[in-house]
């Protein structure tokens, strides 16, 4: 039984798997379609309807995400009454969405902008009640303007599918629809940002972004330091300043990330940071008995000493050394950390093996 299927797109004929939706086969094309609710890695919705197709012999257009492919079908992507569908189906989203384009954190990298822009939508032409929400959100992360959302259902099935929270979902029915936590309450989930990274507006964005910056940005691909996943990060930078993070979905965590990956940055800009390695002054048990005795943390910083890396290392090598003459080599353990590479860890445990001579070594991410 065969398990492919060949069907004809504007005039092109192309083979794809079975099951495969038309725009999965137009994509193969690269025939553009537009979308505004549609996720490669979700299951279709069919909610924008800005993609719908004609297929020959059919009554009507049908919406290509969520029609599947058959042996034989001829398909058209635009025509003249497509190309009118669509613009009508934006100028019906704008009716209900601020035009503050000048502010907005997504001004750039918004998806019903760059359709309107396409299809020349300056003044839509229809008018009437606008949804207008109160923004109330107090958390560091995930900032929400409900009166951006086109109801495209892209955070509510990536929040269920994906991340498998489940935190917001479409309540109430016509024109109150609206996306929302429970009850309407604040915003409290993982706060890991997938709904912020599928968002094709700025209802949902970075609440650390605001007013940081939107162009003149530079992307720098890293891996995530926090766990031993190893993430592929990209950092956008301007003016030398990391300013959000994001990740691309051909990485080995297909662009999903978690709350400290994609929010937890603003460590690298700490002026506390250490860096350079610190060399005790004050005895470890003097030292915890003044800051118990009420010394703040920044006043324990007189503790250490700043040293170069080789003072470091010597005194760390001496160390050892005195510790292994004495006590022998089992008296000495290491334990490594996630943050590092394989290699490092590898390196890590032939040194403790090696060089120090005990089998006492691990590492915070066996388990």
């Amino acid at each position: 039984m065969s398990t492919t299927v060949t069907l004809r797109i504007d005039g092109r004929n192309v083979t794809v798997e079975k099951f495969s939706t038309i725009l999965d086969a137009a994509r193969t094309l690269e025939i553009p379609i537009p979308t505004l609710c549609h996720h490669p890695d979700l299951v279709p919705y069919g909610g924008c309807r800005l993609c719908l197709v004609e297929i020959k012999g059919a009554p009507r257009p049908v919406a290509s995400c969520t029609t599947f492919v058959k042996d034989g079908l001829e398909v058209t992507t635009s025509s003249p009454r497509l190309e009118r569908l669509r613009k009508t189906t934006l100028e019906l989203i704008l009716s209900d969405h601020p035009r503050d384009c000048m502010t907005c954190e997504r001004a750039g990298d918004c998806k019903l902008q760059e359709l309107a822009y396409f299809y020349g939508i300056r003044d839509p032409r229809f008018e009437g009640e606008r949804r207008i929400y109160r923004t109330k959100d107090k958390n560091p992360c995930i900032a929400r303007d409900m009166e951006k959302c086109i109801l495209c259902g892209l955070c509510v099935r990536v929040c269920d599918e994906i991340q498998g929270v489940a935190a917001i979902d479409f309540a109430y029915r016509g024109f109150r629809t609206m996306v929302t936590p429970p009850f309407e309450r604040e915003l409290d989930c993982e706060f890991c940002g997938q709904c912020v990274a599928v968002c094709p507006t700025g209802a949902l964005t970075g609440a650390m972004w605001a007013q940081k910056g939107r162009q003149d940005m530079r992307d720098v691909e890293t891996i995530c330091p926090y766990c031993g996943c190893g993430c592929t990060l990209t950092l956008h930078i301007r003016r030398n300043e990391v300013i959000r993070v994001s990740s691309r979905r051909e990485t080995l965590n297909e662009g999903w990330l978690c709350a400290k990956g994609r929010f937890g940055y603003e460590f690298i800009h700490r002026t506390d940071r250490l860096k350079k390695p610190l060399v005790r002054i004050v005895p470890k048990s003097e030292a915890a008995a003044l800051v118990k005795s009420g010394w703040s943390h920044e006043r324990a910083a007189s503790f250490f000493r700043e040293v170069s890396w080789d003072d470091a290392l010597d005194l760390v090598a001496a160390r050892l050394g005195e510790i292994k003459e004495r006590h022998g080599s089992d008296a000495i353990g290491g334990i490594s950390s996630a943050r590092c590479t394989n290699e490092e860890n590898y390196l890590f445990q032939k040194f403790i093996r090696g060089a120090i001579g005990t089998n006492n070594v691990d590492h915070c991410a066996r388990y």
